[in-house]
C-alpha cells in the first residue's frame, strides 16, 4: 500500500477514535486476523478476541477528559501514532500518558499493531 493511500484511512481511524466511534473504527479498519499488543503483554490474535477487549475497554471508562493525536508517522504500509489520552477506567484507574500505536497495514486493514506506553 503507497503512503498517499494509507494517509486517508489512518487520518479516517484517528478521527473516530478521537469523535469516540472506537468500536465503528474498529470494525472498519482491522483485519480478521488482527494481532494486537499492549507492551509486551502477550498478543491478542483475532479479530473477536480483540472487539471484545475494545468492548471491555470502552465500557470501563468512567470519566474521559481528552485524547489528541500529536504525530503521525507513515512509511511503507506502517503507521505510527503518538497519542495522548487523560481519562478515568475503572480497571486502570487515573490515565494521563503518551503512546505510540504502530500500525503495519494490508489491503486498507490493520493487520497487526503494537501499543507503547509507561505503566
Amino acid at each position: 500500500m503507497q503512503d498517499q493511500e494509507l494517509k486517508p484511512l489512518v487520518e479516517e481511524l484517528n478521527s473516530m477514535i478521537l469523535e469516540g466511534k472506537i468500536i465503528d473504527a474498529f470494525k472498519k479498519f482491522y483485519a480478521p486476523d488482527i494481532k494486537m499488543q499492549d507492551n509486551d503483554y502477550p498478543v491478542r490474535e483475532g479479530f473477536d478476541v480483540n472487539l471484545q477487549y475494545e468492548h471491555d475497554f470502552v465500557n470501563g471508562l468512567t470519566e474521559f477528559r481528552g485524547a489528541k493525536v500529536l504525530n503521525t508517522l507513515i512509511s511503507d504500509g506502517m503507521a505510527v501514532v503518538e497519542w495522548w489520552f487523560d481519562y478515568t477506567h475503572k480497571d486502570y484507574g487515573v490515565r494521563n500518558y503518551r503512546q505510540l500505536a504502530v500500525q503495519r497495514w494490508r489491503g486498507g486493514k490493520i493487520v497487526e499493531e503494537k501499543f507503547y506506553y509507561n505503566n
